[in-house]
């Protein structure tokens, strides 16, 4: 069987986890070959600081099999206006198999035009923005629609890529693969999400992310204007 090529976009300011919770599940299997693919192969450094080495640059990424964007921090903006970014994308999703995302990773799918008319999923705090862009926007941890697989906020990572790895190699492989993870999560809390969190929690972290969420905004109008006017 020949091996399934993975690519995982990363730049600057990346949320790391985006990026290496997915890449742990996809990475198992031997029969596929996972890439981390920027402009050039310098270390970056994502969001947490964390340096992360890419393998591949746009220029001689091979065809992929899987496409991934994670998301990222207040540099995600930069990615979303990013012509020569957005264009790897375009070209990688022809005779992709599956183009995919983490977090707010979607907005920059959504930014390439790669999302108009599909259902997908992103980080809750950031959903009314991924509407902007004309997606049809799930609140679930994974959404399937088509050939497009979005995960929702940074964690669900791991399901997404158990999600994507079932949809390539089967379940048994993705339920041996969350077996060797001992995935089985227990959170010793129970605030992972806006509706399970207590209010006073959600105020709390929205007015914390607020200038990432006014940073965000600022792109995505923007973004969302270039695609009416291609439109």
């Amino acid at each position: 069987m020949d091996q399934l090529q993975i690519g995982f976009l990363i730049y600057p300011d990346v949320i790391q986890l985006d990026v290496t919770a997915a890449y742990q599940v996809l990475a198992f299997p031997p029969n596929t070959r996972v890439h981390l693919i920027w402009k050039h192969l310098s270390p970056i450094v994502s969001n947490e600081g964390l340096s992360l080495m890419p393998t591949v640059t746009l220029t001689n990424c091979p065809p992929l099999d899987v496409i991934c964007v994670p998301g990222g921090g207040v540099g995600q903006a930069k990615i979303m206006g990013d012509r020569e970014v957005l264009h790897f994308l375009q070209r990688q999703s022809v005779s992709a198999q599956y183009i995919t995302s983490v977090c707010t990773g979607s907005m920059i799918l959504a930014a390439a035009g790669l999302l108009q008319g599909y259902r997908a999923t992103c980080h809750w705090a950031f959903r009314e923005q991924l509407a902007m862009l004309g997606v049809e926007v799930i609140p679930q941890r994974v959404v399937i629609d088509r050939n497009r697989v979005t995960g929702a906020g940074v964690t669900s990572g791991i399901d997404f890529g158990l999600t994507l790895l079932g949809l390539l190699c089967g379940e048994a492989v993705a339920k041996m693969t969350q077996l060797m993870m001992e995935y089985s999560p227990a959170p010793p809390f129970n605030a992972g999400t806006p509706e399970t969190a207590a209010p006073e929690i959600v105020r709390s972290l929205t007015q914390l992310g607020k200038p990432l969420l006014d940073t965000f905004l600022i792109q995505t109008k923007e973004t969302a204007a270039q695609l009416r006017l291609k439109n």
